[in-house]
């Protein structure tokens, strides 16, 4: 069976909502490689709409990312979706009640689900006991405000991924 990853960038209160203002200037060869592995450990993504539109449009494009854009295009896609029509980009939309449809992709025989961003698909999935592995990695900074991720959790692991940014690596709390 195949395990749910989900992989987060968070500041320390919380938030995960639109990543990339608030990255800047955190940036460290550590972090490349563990985003590269996690990355290249995975056999399929499974995303929400919103980050699959943002990724469909930047990452087919991205001709300067190498081996690791070429791993993210060609990798399968799930996509959870009620309003889009078709997708590209190697994507399938899931059919029919998203649990129901994560729990089938988890059942198959491959490599690890991967999920990036994605936060109320991620928020669904942790209520239905599905994420097997959190892997938050949280910058040195507060917003006050934006999308949080809250849940109970058991740390696992944690490392310094540089910059100040560290890797915690966590799984849900089951009943």
């Amino acid at each position: 069976m195949r395990k749910l990853i989900v992989t987060e960038f968070l500041t320390l209160d919380g938030v995960m909502e639109e990543p990339t203002p608030w990255q800047t200037g955190f940036s460290s060869p550590a972090i490349g490689q563990f985003k590269r592995d996690e990355l290249f450990d995975a056999g399929v993504l499974l995303l929400g709409r919103v980050t699959y539109e943002g990724f469909a449009t930047y990452w087919p494009a991205a001709a300067e990312t190498g081996a690791f854009g070429d791993r993210m295009n060609r990798l399968p896609k799930f996509v959870a979706t009620t309003t889009l029509a078709s997708l590209e980009w190697n994507a399938t939309a899931l059919t029919g009640d998203v649990v129901s449809a994560v729990k089938r992709l988890k059942r198959q025989v491959g490599a690890d689900l991967l999920t990036y961003g994605s936060a109320d698909l991620v928020q669904t999935l942790l209520r239905h006991g599905l994420v097997d592995e959190l892997r938050l990695m949280v910058y040195p900074l507060v917003l006050g405000k934006g999308k949080r991720l809250f849940s109970p959790l058991q740390l696992r692991d944690s490392r310094p991924l540089g910059a100040g940014v560290m890797l915690l690596v966590y799984e849900p709390l089951r009943d």
